[in-house]
């Protein structure tokens, strides 16, 4: 195990921090190549090389376990599109920049099999959703305030978040698709040519001067009578 120096950290506070990161590491590996049931306990503390009794010290048990390989997994994942989208300017760009970083890290083995397939059964709806509001969605939602906020429209922070859950729900959708695709380039290149296509509408409807009121008012899904 390779210990990382903390500043004000003790030799045993740095131990059992280590301690910690090899196992999730090891149980990273495992669980990304053969899958949770698949996997034992007696399998991550041995690639881990350390006791069973340090594995409960920190987790009880293997569910335990694979949240935190999936926090990883995600607030990793975050970080990635956080940092891709930082140096772009124009936030439409900004939003184009976002969605195929988020394409590209789908298709990685270890996001697939943990985040895609793994953690909707392993963890359940509630503990997923807690963890994608602190993570990837809330990277969304703020890209969706960027783009949002360049017109003259007023939104308030509950039609923000109601933008934000719909394009995070699409997003969610395409990226499980693309992740299990058998040609997952060519399906990333059409969701990210139908998001663009979503995401210039609304800027023209934006850029028109369009009152967001007028457009969400019943009177747009009537039908005309003549």
């Amino acid at each position: 195990m390779t210990s990382l120096r903390t500043p004000g950290a003790t030799r045993r506070q740095e131990y059992s921090a280590a301690t910690k990161r090899a196992l999730i590491d090891a149980a990273e590996e495992l669980f990304t190549a053969h899958g949770y049931a698949a996997t034992s306990l007696d399998a991550v503390v041995a690639g881990a090389q350390v006791t069973k009794g340090a594995l409960y010290h920190h987790f009880t048990g293997k569910q335990d376990l694979f949240g935190a390989v999936f926090v990883r997994v995600e607030d990793q994942s975050a970080l990635a599109v956080a940092q891709a989208i930082s140096g772009v300017a124009d936030p439409w760009e900004q939003a184009l920049v976002g969605v195929r970083t988020f394409l590209s890290i789908v298709r990685e083995p270890r996001y697939r099999r943990i985040v895609v397939q793994e953690s909707p059964s392993v963890l359940g709806y509630e503990a997923l959703r807690q963890q994608e509001d602190r993570s990837t969605y809330g990277t969304v939602v703020e890209i969706v305030r960027s783009t949002l906020f360049t017109g003259s429209w007023t939104i308030d922070e509950p039609m923000l978040h109601t933008f934000g859950r719909i394009f995070f729900g699409a997003l969610n959708s395409a990226g499980a698709s693309v992740s299990v695709s058998d040609d997952p380039d060519a399906d990333s290149l059409r969701v990210e040519a139908v998001i663009g296509l979503m995401l210039a509408g609304i800027r023209e409807i934006m850029e028109s001067g369009a009152d967001l009121e007028s457009l969400t008012s019943s009177e747009l899904w009537r039908a005309d009578p003549a």
